[in-house]
């Protein structure tokens, strides 16, 4: 994979991330809040789902 395929992708991710704090700050720091109250074991497995979910995407798209 190339070095501009990846800062590409890298691009894209800070893009999606930035879109929730830009456009609506309240809202995404009420989620934060609400977030950092949660169990660890919570936290993990919301992010097993999104990880698998995206390995999926990407396995499929290629």
């Amino acid at each position: 994979m190339s070095v501009e395929i990846m800062l590409s992708a890298f691009a894209l991710m800070l893009i999606m991330e930035g879109v929730g704090p830009l456009l609506f700050p309240n809202k995404w720091q009420n989620f934060m809040l609400k977030l950092a109250k949660e169990k660890p074991n919570t936290i993990r497995q919301i992010g097993g789902v999104i990880f698998i979910f995206g390995f999926i995407l990407l396995f499929f798209n290629n």
